[in-house]
């Protein structure tokens, strides 16, 4: 251990946090996690408490991998947090929440917050900012609602921020916000330059009350005293800006060039596709990305992991009890029998919209459905359908990017807790048509974020991202079954046909 060098890395995510400590080659020398809730306490609400579930997470997350790996903390040379984004959080001149954290396109609680901007600049101005119409994943609607329903924490906040946000500022004192997020989540409110725009912030908050624009990579600030004490850190320890998780998850599989894709399968679905240059799709969204030079199209599907995690603790609660008794997992006792089913599951099709939809129908009110039921049917056909539905989605939202002449997709790595699955990865692969990878190292976002906190300080092998790419290995490669990719083409037609056959109905079961 004598000579060696160490870069941690921490990520928060809807459900849990993770953590790892890698040395100089990229080796894992310990990982930590722990869980958290997210609370609903409104149809279309969902929140984290900033103090417990963001700052408490990396807290503890950070003592273990130091305890457990017993490294001196004067040789962890940087540190790099990822969180899920973007959120909206109110914070005080001490940065303390003033409220419960505004989740990211999940909670769908500013819609008329949209309309209202969307009158404001109008939509063609709208669609010359994003590409597309607002959604529920930016952030300008959930600052506005709160400045309309909450007006005392309004006036007394200090900083309006996201989770990455809040790490680093507990973590250093300043408030910084990576490009990536910056430009893209908050926009209209920075000019392209990272600067805040006066005149546009004018009916939404004022140009100090937000973050600093900095590069993914870039040293925003060192450990303080307070911080270390918390955190078990060395004082003085330099902390990178950090990111989102989705985008720290892409670098770690090494989504540095055109062609390469990330699909995070975590409590939800999110792609990130590298390309040339922007392209604009009302149903996606396009951002320049954490690496200078690239851009991107993404794509969200609110429930994948949710929506399995809701089999378990609804219909499966045997299998729960069999996991709390010392038995097998929950999620592997689900799986008995699945593989057994036909693709298709027998005539059955999900619509995953259990938590309103973001791309491609950016449509909160949309609701989950089942079409097809017939007493034949078991909870295991339910599930397998459950698991269809989601690479439906991904698969749609593929052959959107695909239209554009100029994108193209020549490597897709599947990363987060669903690569866990693999008939569920196998499916994938299936539907979509394409060979579906999974890295050797699947610990995600933390490990990006420790791969870019030794970026940041240019140690020897770590000059730049491409240099990363060297480090990222393999796993498994999941391969289509021809047979099966053309019985999905008849489900992903009807698939495809569903929420505009519905749509009018979901919206009137929505309002009652």
């Amino acid at each position: 251990m004598i000579g060696k060098k160490y870069f941690m890395g921490i990520d928060t995510g809807t459900n849990s946090s993770k953590g790892v400590l890698i040395d100089q080659n990229c080796n894992i020398i310990a990982t930590g996690t722990t869980e958290h809730a997210m609370t609903n306490p409104k149809p279309g609400h969902y929140e984290h408490d900033a103090d417990m579930d963001w700052w408490g997470d990396f807290c503890t997350i950070s003592r273990q991998l130091i305890a457990d790996s017993q490294v001196d903390p004067a040789d962890i040379l940087a540190v790099g947090a990822s969180a899920l984004g973007a959120d909206c959080l109110p914070v005080d001149e001490q940065c303390r929440p003033l409220r419960k954290a505004i989740l990211y396109g999940i909670d769908s609680r500013a819609t008329r917050e949209m309309a209202q901007l969307t009158e404001l600049y109008s939509e063609k101005q709208i669609k010359k900012w994003y590409g597309r119409p607002l959604c529920s994943s930016d952030v300008m609607p959930k600052i506005l609602w709160i400045k309309n329903n909450e007006p005392l924490v309004y006036e007394k906040t200090h900083k309006f921020i996201t989770a990455s946000t809040f790490i680093t500022a507990r973590l250093t004192g300043n408030y910084v916000v990576d490009r990536f997020l910056g430009l893209s989540s908050f926009n209209p409110l920075y000019d392209r330059d990272g600067t805040p725009n006066t005149r546009l912030c004018a009916p939404i908050c004022r140009p100090d009350q937000l973050a600093e624009i900095k590069e993914s990579n870039e040293i925003a600030g060192r450990v303080t005293a307070r911080a270390a004490a918390e955190t078990g850190l060395k004082e003085g320890t330099p902390v990178i800006t950090g990111t989102d998780d989705s985008g720290a998850e892409a670098i770690s599989i090494g989504v540095v060039a055109p062609g390469k894709m990330m699909i995070q399968f975590g409590s939800s679905i999110y792609m990130i596709l590298g390309t040339k240059e922007l392209v604009d799709d009302d149903r996606l969204w396009r951002e320049e990305f954490i690496v200078p030079g690239l851009c991107d199209i993404s794509a969200g599907t609110n429930a994948a992991g949710s929506l399995t995690k809701w089999y378990r603790d609804t219909l499966f609660l045997d299998a729960l009890a069999i996991e709390r008794a010392g038995g097998l997992d929950a999620y592997q006792t689900m799986m008995e029998g699945v593989d057994q089913i036909a693709p298709g599951s027998d005539g059955l099709i999900t619509l995953p919209y259990f938590a309103g939809e973001r791309t491609p129908i950016n449509d909160p009110l949309a609701r989950g459905c089942l079409l097809g039921l017939t007493l034949a049917h078991t909870r295991a056909h339910m599930y397998r359908s459950a698991l269809e539905s989601v690479a439906f989605s991904v698969n749609q939202q593929l052959n959107l990017m695909e239209a554009h002449d100029n994108v193209i997709i020549d490597q897709i790595f599947a990363v987060g807790g669903g690569v866990q699955n693999p008939l569920w990865m196998q499916i994938v692969a299936d539907v979509t048509g394409k060979e579906i990878n999974t890295p050797l190292v699947t610990i995600g976002a933390s490990f990006g974020d420790a791969m870019m906190a030794a970026t940041a300080v240019k140690y020897p092998g770590f000059e730049n991202f491409a240099a990363l790419t060297k480090f990222i290995k393999p796993g498994k490669t999941y391969r289509p079954d021809v047979k099966n990719h053309e019985t999905y083409k008849v489900y992903q037609d009807i698939y495809d046909r569903l929420y505009p056959a519905t749509a009018e109905l979901m919206h009137v079961l929505a309002q009652q």
